[in-house]
């Protein structure tokens, strides 16, 4: 059994260093004590204890993924309708593995994965990034998250995430009524956030739309109001249209994907403070494997409709103002961090593409305060690249990722091992 992280001090030298504004400085040490940055500093001769030679390497802020699930890891229903749940929960580490290996030390997941999980990962029991949890994506029957089968005539939920297992909260609700309820007991489940699907999707079966809205404007300002009397963030799946608007009037603090983003829906976000969560990784991952055949004539064609929308919200929302942090909805937890070079494509500045892969991302988690930047008195969260991010097409190849560092103990270490010193 890993135990939880007690680290010592280390010292990251003549490294290249991610500023607050997404810019790199050149000649700097990082002094990381009990798992915080201590100092941050123009690069001296003489350290004490254990130490890294960041010489022409650059370093970064861990990244936070604001849209991962570590429950989603079949793309085949009937095996999770198979898989015990002891099998589920060990997938779910596989998944947090894979994320940190990658680079990613802090991760929101937007529905599958529950407390326990989240709650294990943090114990040490595996390893994995911070990790929040909605636990349930909160659907309208007939809705986004209704995976019906009605040949088996079985109730579960899309693409069966939320695994079946003795307290799990609803993940379907009608009316005020029952969405109040079924907010407190999601609340009581241990999530950090309730999720919302208050438009349809792309990879729902047949019977849900992404132009089709979902929950009436009623039922979401409930929802929100419940919430944040129990003091937890909503998000809101959405791709535009109505049920984007009513998420955004009704107070959730992020719109997720959103490839149909209006200007003046982009407006009304950036005047209530509503990030964009656009996640364009799978939609590039569903044109693929719409390409390859690999999903039903449903979801191709409504792939084939949002296709040629990828990453326009993204210039949309950043004419606006709206704040973007990154989030990939990727099935495998592999190449999160391309996320970065769509988001550079789709129009942000290589400094603001950063910049939604961690401070912005943070900021949205509640963590701005805590960590998303290379400051003194935050955690020591951080990458080691080997190629220059100024340019945000080096994230398409996961072999510039060198180093990873998770509350001050180097989780992973590729580069020429001379470069690493102890005392």
């Amino acid at each position: 059994m890993r135990t939880p992280l007690r680290p010592g001090s280390l010292t990251l030298r003549n490294a290249q260093v991610m500023d607050r504004a997404g810019s790199f400085a050149p000649g700097c040490d990082v002094t990381v004590r009990d798992g915080l940055i201590e100092t941050v500093t123009p690069a001296a001769a003489v350290t004490a204890g254990e130490s890294l030679d960041l010489t022409g390497l650059w370093l970064m802020p861990g990244i936070v993924d604001c849209h991962a699930h570590l429950a989603c890891f079949e793309e085949d229903t009937l095996r999770y309708l198979t898989m015990t749940t002891s099998r589920w929960a060990l997938e779910c580490a596989g998944s947090a593995a894979r994320l940190l290996d990658q680079g990613v030390t802090f991760v929101r997941d937007p529905c599958g994965a529950d407390a326990g999980v989240r709650d294990g990962i943090h114990a040490g029991l595996v390893p994995g990034p911070t990790t929040q949890v909605a636990v349930s994506a909160l659907s309208q029957t007939g809705g986004h998250g209704d995976g019906h089968l009605p040949g088996a005539g079985l109730e579960v939920s899309n693409g069966f995430l939320m695994h079946e297992y003795p307290g799990r909260p609803p993940y379907l609700a009608d009316g005020v009524v029952d969405v109040r309820r079924a907010v407190r007991l999601i609340a009581r489940a241990g999530a950090d956030w309730i999720k919302i699907c208050t438009t349809g999707g792309l990879l729902s079966p047949g019977h849900d739309h992404p132009d089709v809205p979902e929950f009436g404007a009623d039922e979401i300002e409930a929802i929100v109001r419940e919430a944040t009397r129990a003091g937890k963030p909503v998000m809101s799946h959405a791709y535009g249209g109505s049920g984007l608007t009513d998420a955004v009037i009704a107070g959730v603090r992020s719109i997720e994907h959103g490839a149909r983003l209006t200007e003046e829906q982009a407006a009304l976000m950036a005047r209530r403070g509503t990030f964009l969560v656009p996640t364009l990784s799978v939609l590039h991952e569903l044109v693929r494997l719409r390409d390859a055949g690999a999903v039903s004539a449903a979801v191709a064609a409504k792939v084939a409709e949002v296709e040629p929308l990828i990453g326009e919200a993204v210039r949309i929302a950043r004419a606006a103002g709206v704040p973007i942090a990154l989030g990939t909805d990727l099935t495998e937890q592999r190449g999160n961090l391309a996320e970065i070079a769509y988001l550079h494509r789709a129009g942000l500045t290589p400094e603001e593409a950063l910049l939604a892969a961690t401070a912005n991302g943070a900021e949205l988690c509640g963590q701005a305060e805590v960590r998303g930047r290379l400051e003194p008195g935050l955690v020591a969260d951080a990458i080691v690249l080997a190629a220059d991010p100024s340019d945000p097409d080096v994230f398409l190849e996961s072999r510039n990722v060198v180093g990873v560092i998770q509350g001050g103990r180097v989780h992973r270490w590729s580069a020429e091992p001379e470069r690493r010193t102890r005392p």
